[in-house]
């Protein structure tokens, strides 16, 4: 039976993942940010404040998310149709919903 260097292996994908990462932050960094949300009567959001002080409405947003513009958002497909959402990392202060509103 073959022996693995399984720690060389192990270093090598920590190696490529570290410096994938750096670039990954990079492209982050020129992401636009969602700092606040407009919502309607019944709570739904139905637009969004970025960090450089654009105003989306919901459709643009999800445009926008789908195509990797927007830092820190999900979209996936609920309900028979596509929803933004945060990513979920564990912090509730910078969920969508408990974002200010504007």
């Amino acid at each position: 039976m073959e022996q693995k260097d399984f720690e060389k292996i192990y270093n090598d994908y920590v190696n490529q993942n570290s410096s994938s990462n750096g670039s990954e932050q990079e492209q982050q960094s020129e992401k636009e940010e969602i700092v606040a949300v407009r919502k309607n009567e019944d709570g739904d959001i139905i637009a969004f404040k970025t960090k450089s002080g654009r105003e989306l409405d919901y459709v643009t947003a999800l445009e926008e998310a789908k195509a990797g513009k927007i830092s820190h958002i999900d979209v996936f497909h609920k309900y028979g149709q596509d929803i933004i959402r945060s990513e979920p990392d564990g912090i509730e202060e910078n969920n969508l919903d408990n974002l200010p509103l504007f």
